[in-house]
């Protein structure tokens, strides 16, 4: 019997130290391609690239054991590329993308290349984990993961997932001995409070700096936020169909507000004064 193909990716960049943590686990349950950035694409989100060539390259940053591939474009890109280009077909059985520096949690998932990358693999239909650990130095020991990447790996190779789905994991910076466990969750709803440092280039132009805090002001206690407050491993399922499904059927009076031939747009050019200068509009 075969070994699951795992599909390994990033957006912190094929060099980072997170990356080589996940293949380390990932090659324990399966073989394994890993496709990258070449440089770190941190808050790119779901961007694709579309007006520039995309190059993949072999890399050995991981090892001469592992297959690697490193990408001038997106963790999105990275994710295409190895379904259509580099897999001739296969489809992997596993998609891990991460150990992230920093957290993903609440908000973030929107702007993550780290979970964008997860979540166009589960578009692809394959079963897709983003790892992120809430430690942003470069040198960050990444060994306190490691239980909860093996034990989550294992879990959906066992069980497999729910169609559509994708698991977002959020580890705190914490000592191994002291992360409580893992907990799943809902997302939390918190924002960023963006502010921008205006400074001036050399020649006068203004530039501006994102800089802003992260604002948490929800309660409940079942968020993945009040799970990595308490020491605990957050792991919310989450699914790429943006629908609010709270306000549908709220939202039903639009239909029943507004009855078939009410509006007639064409009658109304026809009827209404200068139709030839409203024409000449479209």
């Amino acid at each position: 019997m075969s070994r699951p193909l795992i599909l390994v990716t990033n957006d912190d960049g094929i060099t980072a130290g997170g990356i080589a943590a996940l293949v380390g686990v990932a090659k324990e349950f399966g073989d394994v391609l890993v496709v990258a950035p070449d440089s770190p694409q941190s808050a790119q989100g779901h961007a694709i690239t579309i007006s520039v060539p995309v190059f993949v390259r072999e890399s050995d940053a991981l090892g001469d054991d592992v297959e690697a591939y490193e990408c001038s474009g997106t963790p999105v890109d990275c994710v295409k590329l190895a379904k259509s280009v580099l897999l001739n077909g296969r489809t992997p059985d596993l998609c891990l993308s991460g150990i992230n520096h920093g957290s993903n949690a609440a908000i973030n998932i929107l702007y993550s290349g780290t979970l964008s990358a997860a979540m166009e693999a589960s578009l692809e239909g394959i079963p897709s984990i983003g790892f992120s650990f809430l430690n942003y130095q470069a040198d960050a020991d990444f060994s306190p993961c490691l239980p909860y990447v093996r034990h989550l790996v294992d879990f959906v190779l066992t069980n497999g997932m729910e169609d559509g789905s994708l698991f977002n994991v959020n580890i705190p910076d914490l000592p191994a001995e002291e992360i409580r466990g893992l907990k799943v969750c809902r997302q939390a709803e918190a924002r960023w409070v963006e502010e921008y440092t205006r400074a001036e280039d050399p020649r006068g132009r203004p530039y501006y700096w994102l800089t802003g805090k992260f604002v948490n002001e929800d309660e409940r206690t079942d968020t993945d936020a009040y799970a990595l407050q308490h020491g605990y491993v957050a792991l919310v399922p989450s699914v790429h169909d943006l629908t609010n499904h709270r306000a549908l059927q709220s939202l039903q009076t639009i239909e029943s507000s507004l009855q078939p031939g009410e509006v007639d747009y064409a009658d109304d050019v026809r009827e209404g004064p200068g139709k030839e200068q409203q024409l000449e509009q479209f």
